[in-house]
């Protein structure tokens, strides 16, 4: 089994440029963005093995992800579907704010099944990495994203869950239960404390999500860098100091450098070292996952020869 795999919807991103409100904003740049897919890039550029999955549209804008995924590259199996690809618009109306706005219902990506993800490819992946977004998008996504970690887990691959809640798909009280029973059904959980707090009591959130199952609990907490309980073992690790140019991205960023880390075997605190570095890299740069870093790049950034 070699490599990751990962699936979700990625959609066009139109993004004003500059700060300030949209209406003011005097010129934008064209681009793509997917929580999943941001991942797949990132472990690709550190050197690892990644392939996204996902539906697209028959459009300009479906194109133009399938060939950036498969630049950075990730194997890209994208399913052509009828419908139209999503597209978000975003501005940054301070430089630590960023409004978005979604254009996706009932779009290419929001129609993914559990037909769209070939069991083949599950069992043959050394980590399936799914986030909390898809189940939110329609009940077939939520299908396909259930069934396929029962398949990964009966096959004996590690099973990876971003909880990502997104407030303008779902309630809180609608996420809820569905996030902690992805996150029950996983071996690795990675989690913001407010992310953790919609299922599970404050507190210890380490301990506590991991008494739901997962072996491998990251708590990410963004200028305050993380804290982990990894196989019984409780480790953190401070935030780097970086001038932050576009927030946007990190999160992700942060799983690739730990999940690359995973899957080139390295242990549970270097992988943590270079997910605070791979987050830390991606606020520096503007956009979602323009960019990911290489391992040299990241060396220079934390001054720790962190490549493998």
């Amino acid at each position: 089994m070699t490599g990751l795999l990962t699936f979700g919807e990625t959609m066009g991103l139109v993004a004003a440029d500059g700060i300030g409100p949209l209406g003011h904003a005097k010129s934008f740049s064209f681009g793509i963005g997917g929580a999943e897919s941001n991942v797949a890039m990132g472990v690709a550029r550190l050197g690892g093995e990644a392939t996204w999955l996902g539906r697209v549209g028959p459009d300009a804008t479906g194109t133009l992800i399938a060939s950036r995924i498969a630049a950075a590259g990730v194997r890209t199996l994208a399913v052509t579907d009828e419908s139209f690809t999503g597209l978000m618009v975003r501005h940054r109306r301070s430089g630590e704010f960023a409004q978005v706005d979604y254009h996706r219902a009932g779009s290419a990506g929001s129609r993914l099944s559990p037909a769209d993800v070939p069991a083949a490819e599950l069992q043959g992946a050394s980590i399936v990495h799914v986030t909390g977004i898809t189940p939110a998008l329609s009940e077939t996504a939520r299908a396909a994203v259930f069934q396929s970690i029962e398949t990964a887990r009966a096959a004996g691959v590690a099973v990876s869950v971003d909880v990502n809640f997104r407030a303008k798909l779902w309630s809180r009280f609608d996420a809820a239960p569905v996030l902690r029973d992805l996150v029950s059904r996983a071996d690795i959980v990675f989690a913001s404390p407010e992310e953790a707090a919609l299922f599970v009591d404050t507190g210890d959130v380490p301990a506590n999500l991991a008494k739901l199952g997962p072996a491998e609990v990251i708590v990410k907490d963004g200028g305050r860098g993380c804290t982990a309980l990894i196989e019984g073992a409780r480790l953190s690790k401070p935030a780097l100091s970086v001038t932050v140019v576009d927030p946007v991205g990190a999160g992700d960023a942060f799983v690739a450098g730990y999940l690359a880390d995973r899957l080139a075997g390295a242990a549970p605190e270097e992988r943590l070292t270079t997910a605070i570095a791979t987050g830390a890299f991606a606020v520096t740069v503007p956009g979602d996952c323009e960019g990911a870093p290489t391992r040299a790049e990241l060396a220079a950034l934390s001054g720790d020869d962190v490549r493998r």
